[in-house]
């Protein structure tokens, strides 16, 4: 087994990592602070629009899934980049990857609000 914290000290150190990577996030990836914004200007719509709560989580998790997939993305490239500058078949395939994961979430994004608020 792994030596390191246990209970509420791991707890407490794994959510300052957390928070440490979310402001990473912000300070170096662009694609992070555009989408964190339009989380921003789209919570008043789930507050405003008059949906079933069951409509309003959809909506939430499907922000919040771009959000989270853009943070994996974010991390592939830095370790890709973090191995080296020079081009390499299987590193470009990686952030390749991970990128068509981020397009399957904005994807995924516009079809459930399309269909959630379509008919409003």
């Amino acid at each position: 087994m792994k030596p390191g914290k246990t209970g509420i000290a791991r707890i407490i150190d794994a959510t300052q990592y957390s928070m440490k990577g979310l402001r990473a996030a912000w300070c170096f990836e662009a694609a992070f602070r555009q989408e964190v914004l339009l989380l921003l200007v789209l919570l008043p719509v789930l507050v405003i629009a008059e949906l079933e709560l069951s409509e309003r989580l959809l909506l939430l998790m499907s922000l919040l899934g771009l959000l989270i997939t853009e943070l994996l993305n974010s991390a592939i490239e830095a370790v890709v980049d973090r191995i080296g500058s020079d081009y390499h078949e299987l590193s470009g395939r990686a952030k390749d990857i991970a990128s068509a994961a981020v397009f399957i979430a904005i994807c995924q994004f516009i079809i459930v609000w399309v269909a959630v608020l379509w008919p409003l």
